[in-house]
């Protein structure tokens, strides 16, 4: 069961995003936040798998209650729902380790298909939100693809095996599958990938892949729902 805290200061809105995950059986929302705060410390209190935060929030805003649950509560995942889709708001919340951006305009089902992507340690992002990361990647490309393939060229061959799977989308547990190794070792590639790579969550260690040229247009492990970067997995440092 994936175990979800929901905080967002408008309860027709949390009633809406209830019914939506309600949709998938094994999602169930074990409790309701209506300011930042309280989402903080009802993610202390019932240690979800994922907490969804909406942005716009009175007293504590969301965006730094995400801050706050992924330096309290590492293990929560974070997706940010919001209906602003401003790329400061896009780049604080990445750059603070939330696993996923989603717009509250978008299709429900990217709603579920988010908290399932977290839940496995994979990051998502809404397509819309994937398309904008992409377009400000090629505007970058160039003068960034270097500097990418240095740092990508410091890392053992199998930590960029990694970091190519991880680009194109796998989770942990689909990595550790695909290189034939226990799902723990994959985790401890993640976090040595991270840490040498000076990035802070892995959807920054994917973009970083992606720059690198360690994944292709057409890796087989991406997965075909959206743009690579729609669910490069995850999130904090594992």
């Amino acid at each position: 069961m994936i175990r979800v805290v929901l905080a967002d200061d408008e309860a027709v809105v949390r009633m809406g995003v209830r019914a939506i995950l309600a949709t998938d059986r094994e999602i169930e929302v074990v409790a309701e936040a209506a300011d930042g705060r309280q989402a903080v410390d009802l993610v202390l209190a019932h240690r979800p798998d994922v907490a969804v935060v909406d942005v716009r929030m009175p007293g504590l805003d969301g965006l730094t209650a995400a801050a706050e649950i992924r330096r309290l509560a590492p293990e929560t995942a974070v997706l940010v729902l919001t209906t602003f889709s401003e790329d400061g708001y896009i780049a604080r919340a990445l750059g603070d380790g939330a696993s996923g951006f989603l717009l509250k305009t978008g299709d429900p089902r990217e709603l579920v298909s988010g908290v399932r992507a977290a839940a496995e340690g994979a990051a998502y992002l809404s397509p819309v939100v994937a398309r904008r990361v992409l377009d400000e990647l090629a505007g970058q490309r160039m003068s960034r693809g270097a500097d990418a393939r240095d740092r990508a060229n410091a890392l053992t061959e199998r930590e960029r095996e990694v970091l190519a799977l991880l680009g194109a989308g796998l989770s942990n547990a689909e990595i550790a599958r695909r290189v034939h190794v226990v799902e723990g070792t994959v985790k401890a590639h993640v976090t040595a990938i991270l840490r040498r790579l000076g990035v802070r969550n892995r959807v920054q260690a994917a973009i970083v892949a992606h720059e690198a040229g360690l994944v292709p247009p057409s890796a087989p492990g991406t997965r075909p729902r959206t743009d690579p970067l729609a669910n490069p997995s995850p999130q904090g440092p594992s």
